[in-house]
């Protein structure tokens, strides 16, 4: 049975989608069946995996929305995709009224678990009812975090709804990893930033350090992953590095 994992923190622009994307589409090089789940209404994860977001029949919106999930999956050529559309932005306001409304997607993946290694989840990057599906369906959440001045009052705000949703919801839930995004060695800040976090975190912290690299900025507008668009790049290696340091201790988890 196949591990679902959401890439979530609630503070925008720390590289979320970019690590979802490609951590996705590195573990699919590395030959495991993965599916990328765009569960964010802004849809750039569809985008960068190729998919036109405003041709999307049926993607992550059905899928909650009751139609069968496999239906909801589109084979591209970086993998297998649970797309967005702009109708996934009404979900929350749609999805209310629902009984068990935080356990909608957690029922959708179950049918899917058994025909992938990896479901990685893109979470929208707030606290909402979407937010809240994808970690109560996830098995793990993987949190990047930028190396910059408020990430780690960003990262104490997702810890604490972690803890919540692991008390209440999901309590199989675990923190799968922390991911250092946006590296720049050469600054004081990303050094002292990547102090704190491993102080917090200890052995939680991946040893992949994401660095800042401009090929990961370009690759989104090309409609690529970033090992697609430039194989060679800090960023494409870096995700590839990720990707076998995350199978590596899954694979170690379980012998």
């Amino acid at each position: 049975m196949g591990k679902i994992v959401g890439v979530a923190n609630q503070k925008g622009g720390v590289g979320k989608t970019t690590t979802a994307v490609n951590l996705a589409y590195a573990l699919h090089l590395l030959k495991k069946k993965t599916l990328l789940v765009d569960a964010d209404p802004q849809g750039n994860a569809t985008s960068a995996m190729g998919v036109e977001k405003t041709r999307v029949k049926i993607g992550t919106y059905e899928a909650l929305s009751g139609e069968a999930p496999e239906k909801s999956v589109v084979k591209t050529k970086y993998g297998d995709l649970m797309p967005s559309n702009k109708a996934l932005a009404g979900a929350t306001v749609e999805l209310v009224d629902v009984p068990e409304r935080e356990y909608i997607l957690r029922k959708a993946l179950e049918k899917l678990k058994d025909s992938y290694d990896y479901i990685i989840i893109d979470c929208p990057p707030s606290l909402e009812l979407l937010t809240l599906n994808a970690l109560v369906a996830a098995d793990t959440v993987l949190v990047p975090v930028q190396c910059e001045y408020f990430a780690l009052e960003g990262l104490s705000d997702l810890m604490g709804t972690v803890r919540l949703i692991k008390r209440r919801l999901n309590p199989s839930l675990d923190v799968e990893g922390v991911v250092l995004t946006m590296f720049d060695s050469r600054t004081n800040l990303s050094m002292q930033v990547a102090a704190e976090v491993k102080k917090f975190f200890k052995e939680k912290v991946m040893r992949t350090v994401i660095p800042r690299n401009v090929r990961l900025s370009e690759a989104p507008s090309h409609g690529k992953p970033v090992m697609a668009y430039d194989y060679a790049s800090r960023g494409s290696q870096a995700y590839l590095s990720l990707a076998r340091e995350f199978v590596e201790r899954n694979e170690r988890a379980v012998r």
